[in-house]
């Protein structure tokens, strides 16, 4: 049996509702303070709303606390409370980017520099190349994104499903270094990765990452199985190996393991925070209400935070930076 990680970030399945740093429960001074907020930043633009301007005198230290736990921590942390009924759907937005800011440094979600993205189903078709998985409503399978924190402010849930899947990837790593160390290994060398018909601003259509690595002692899970399974499809890079082959799906298999997964549906105005090095994500396929004003619509935001983890040298080519703190990940802008 190979070595298992024990550390914080460490849960299994709703282990994780027991842990202090999960809930954070907003009180009325905290909206009040949030409310002030906004309308002292309602002049300027999105990108413009920093710290010093979206000022938060009490709510600030708990949201630094909550920055700290999900470096720390379990890595992940649920905001509850935003009254959304009495916002505007703009006001919401600029209270997950202040928030947001007080956590970490928003970075562009896409190459014409989207600092929030809209997570709905815009109705794409299978084969058109804007298409992402956050536009559809089809299940998508656990995940990271390019980033250190996600966040996600939920706007409006679905008629039915939509269900958030959350799972700790150093359990995971834990559940396959216990039962399959070989493919352990595998996961831990570097695989193929096709970039997104989206993002435009690389040298090169592909990068090469691991999925679980360690750097300095700091872990580090990073996976996106349909930017590898293109990769490889593509036949422009060496073919994948059985026993990758192999490893990738038990690592799908292993974070479907009901024991190891938190479910849960996230309630309007709910903001929810992850650690993409120590977390995976999904959620379930769900069906919408015909009324498009009621259709279900999230707030998402990546963030490169100041207290993050050295990652491996060859997530370079992907996140422009690997030192601990640095500002890094998200998609260069071609505008």
């Amino acid at each position: 049996m190979t070595e298992q990680l024990s550390d914080p970030s460490v849960w299994r399945g709703n282990e994780l509702l027991q842990r202090a740093d999960w809930l954070v429960q907003l009180t009325e001074a905290d909206v009040a303070e949030l409310k002030q907020a906004i309308a002292a930043t309602e002049s300027i633009s999105l990108d413009e709303i920093n710290i010093c301007n979206f000022l938060l005198p009490d709510l600030a230290g708990r949201l630094a606390s909550v920055q700290e736990s999900l470096e720390y921590g379990s890595g992940a942390t649920l905001i509850r409370g935003f009254p959304l009924e009495a916002f505007t759907e703009v006001q919401a937005t600029r209270a997950l980017y202040g928030v947001s800011v007080h956590v970490g440094t928003p970075i562009s979600q896409s190459a014409t520099g989207e600092l929030i993205f809209h997570i709905r189903d815009a109705g794409f078709q299978k084969d058109d190349p804007r298409a992402r998985g956050p536009n559809t409503n089809k299940k998508l399978s656990f995940h990271t994104d390019r980033c250190d924190v996600i966040g996600f402010m939920c706007l409006k849930q679905a008629k039915s499903g939509g269900e958030n899947f959350l799972v700790s990837s150093t359990a995971v790593h834990n559940e396959i270094a216990n039962s399959r160390p070989d493919l352990l290994h595998e996961l831990m060398q570097p695989f193929y990765y096709k970039r997104h018909t989206v993002d435009l601003g690389n040298e090169s259509p592909y990068c090469r990452q691991p999925i679980f690595s360690f750097t300095e002692g700091r872990f580090a899970c990073s996976f996106l199985r349909v930017l590898i399974d293109r990769a490889y499809a593509a036949g422009e890079v060496p073919a994948m190996t059985d026993l990758q082959m192999e490893a990738l799906d038990y690592l799908e298999e292993t974070c479907e393991r009901r024991e190891l997964q938190h479910r849960f549906f996230q309630q309007p105005g709910d903001i929810l925070f992850l650690n993409n090095w120590t977390t995976l994500h999904r959620r379930s396929e769900f069906v919408d209400y015909a009324v498009p004003a009621l259709k279900r619509h999230l707030l998402r935001v990546w963030l490169s935070v100041p207290n993050s983890r050295p990652i491996d040298p060859l997530f370079k080519h992907n996140f422009g930076a690997t030192e601990a703190g640095a500002i890094r990940g998200g998609m260069r802008v071609t505008k």
